[in-house]
């Protein structure tokens, strides 16, 4: 399996190291110039990611040339309490000419997604990415080119939004129940990932902070 469901989970429960804030988890705080608890993970080559002021805020920015790579956090997030993902981010650009269903075309400018770990039986691993499509409709849904266990929905979609700060929040228990066809109580990383290997592009996105929320 390549990309989006092969982290490096570990079996054995994980602990919640997010910040609590008023009910709710935050998991990515680069608003506070804060990427603890953050790890790399490289596909092809090295999408550059930095934290720098934007808009009088700290943000997380990502440029990727060709290349596919990630940030991950290893979090275990109870649904029954905060079923809600929030974040928000901004591209410069969509991909020209690719077929996002396709191994050739397997590329977003930017990406957030979430992985519930099938521990020792890695093949029960599944993801849901919510992706800035270059050209599937928004509220589009399909299979990742590479494996079944990750589901692609474009979230964004197209160029009339570049440059532009997009607030997001989707409900992820009932984003895996529409998607698999079962419960998910707890998901166990969240990710990010800007990526340009298959079709030799480049982009940059910016992301905000990422939370989970009880509404």
């Amino acid at each position: 399996m390549r990309r989006s469901t092969h982290w490096r989970i570990p079996v054995a429960t994980l602990c919640l190291s997010g910040a609590v804030l008023a009910a709710g988890v935050t998991v990515g705080n680069f608003s506070q110039g804060d990427l603890s608890g953050w790890e790399e993970e490289s596909f092809v080559g090295h999408t550059d990611y930095q934290l720098l002021s934007e808009a009088n805020r700290t943000v997380l920015q990502a440029k990727t040339n060709a290349s596919a790579s990630g940030l991950f956090r290893e979090i275990d997030i109870d649904l029954n309490k905060t079923p809600y993902l929030n974040w928000s981010w901004k591209v410069d650009n969509i991909y020209q000419g690719n077929d996002e269903r396709s191994k050739q075309g397997d590329d977003y400018p930017a990406r957030v997604y979430v992985v519930v770990s099938g521990g020792l039986f890695f093949w029960k691993t599944r993801a849901i990415n919510y992706v800035w499509s270059s050209n599937q409709s928004v509220g589009s849904r399909w299979d990742n080119a590479y494996t079944g266990n990750a589901k692609m929905i474009a979230v964004q979609s197209g160029g009339d939004k570049i440059g532009q700060w997009v607030m997001e929040k989707r409900n992820l228990r009932q984003d895996f129940k529409r998607l698999f066809g079962k419960e998910i109580d707890r998901i166990d990383a969240v990710a990010i990932m800007s990526d340009s290997d298959n079709t030799k592009q480049r982009a940059s996105a910016w992301y905000g902070d990422i939370f989970f929320s009880p509404d």
